[in-house]
């Protein structure tokens, strides 16, 4: 059995429902700050925080669990500047907490959602695994800090993890069974396709003076059911005995702010009107992945590497939201 940490999320929910389609057998936990009851569809799940150690223990002991996939984090840059404290307390000292549960109960099989914040201002791009960390904000820096405590982990207590260090996830379920709901929203594509739902008036380019072609900040766009392959891709390494690593998820193509809005219009559609705004602190101008190393040692490969195709499925969601 698989024990999903923030399975009711984003990214978990698409995992877990990718996993169910292979006929793993999953529970999940959340406690449904970020997460919504309706996208567990089916799964069971149990509301809790992972910082709550007896109730860990009571789902390692009632349940045969194997391995854990861990996506139960805060993910905002911005706010993470802001709020330091949240980012810290939830992202590594919940991590840790859930780690010292798995050694108690010898669960030694750990897949964890990390990220290319962990790298900082890019060196080069574009980036791999090997490129140096310097995260500029708390959030990448609290990936980073539980990277380094798995790999103590694993050298101290026979551990085993892969870590996956994915660049922009982006795109919904093609189906819209589940997809992407935040509140508030933070990410930008849904926030360019809520403009042009109308539920929006503009959306706000944060920043149009970056060393990029057009001035606007450059992402390397992944869709989420390609993060949901890679997961289970690494588990498959783990259980069949594999060491532990680090992989960066990635299409290797970047498109900036500007391109991606003028992709959403096109698929849309309608208008979108923009605004410029300032900088936000802890942005890197340009994330774009090299992930040859996760095609070639877990054998993954992207089916959605076109934004114009990933955002069909976002706006496919976004017309028919079920939460």
């Amino acid at each position: 059995m698989i024990l999903v940490s923030g399975g009711a999320g984003y990214i978990g929910s698409h995992t877990v429902q990718y996993e169910r389609g292979r006929g793993e057998n999953l529970i999940i936990l959340d406690n449904l700050g970020l997460g919504h009851r309706e996208a567990a569809d089916g799964v069971p799940l149990v509301v809790g925080d992972t910082r709550d150690r007896a109730l860990l223990d009571r789902v390692f002991e009632e349940n045969q669990v194997d391995a854990v996939v861990h996506f139960a984090a805060f993910a905002a840059v911005g706010e993470s500047v802001e709020r330091p404290d949240l980012y810290y307390n939830n992202n590594v000292a919940g991590t840790l907490t859930l780690l010292d549960a798995m050694i108690a109960h010898n669960v030694k099989r750990f897949v964890f959602s990390s990220t290319c914040a962990t790298y900082g201002n890019p060196q080069y791009v574009p980036m791999d695994e090997d490129h140096p960390q310097n995260p500029i904000n708390p959030y990448g820096e609290s990936k980073r800090m539980v990277e380094q405590i798995l790999q103590w982990y694993d050298r101290a207590f026979g551990l085993k993890f892969v870590a996956l260090r994915y660049f922009n996830a982006a795109g919904c379920d093609p189906d819209g069974r589940i997809g992407e709901s935040h509140n508030p929203e933070r990410h930008l594509i849904p926030i360019v396709l809520q403009v042009a739902k109308g539920e929006r008036e503009a959306i706000t380019v944060y920043g149009d003076d970056y060393p990029t072609p057009d001035g606007t900040c450059i992402r390397d766009y992944i869709h989420v059911l390609d993060l949901a392959s890679a997961h289970s891709l690494a588990l498959k390494r783990l259980r069949g005995g594999g060491s532990s690593a680090f992989y960066n998820l990635g299409t290797g193509v970047g498109y900036s702010v500007r391109q991606a809005i003028e992709i959403c219009r096109k698929v849309t559609g309608r208008p979108i009107r923009e605004i410029i705004g300032p900088r936000r602190s802890g942005d890197p101008p340009e994330l774009v992945a090299k992930a040859e190393l996760a095609e070639k040692e877990l054998g993954w490969q992207p089916q959605y590497s076109d934004l114009e195709r990933i955002v069909q499925t976002a706006w496919n969601w976004e017309r028919n939201r079920r939460y």
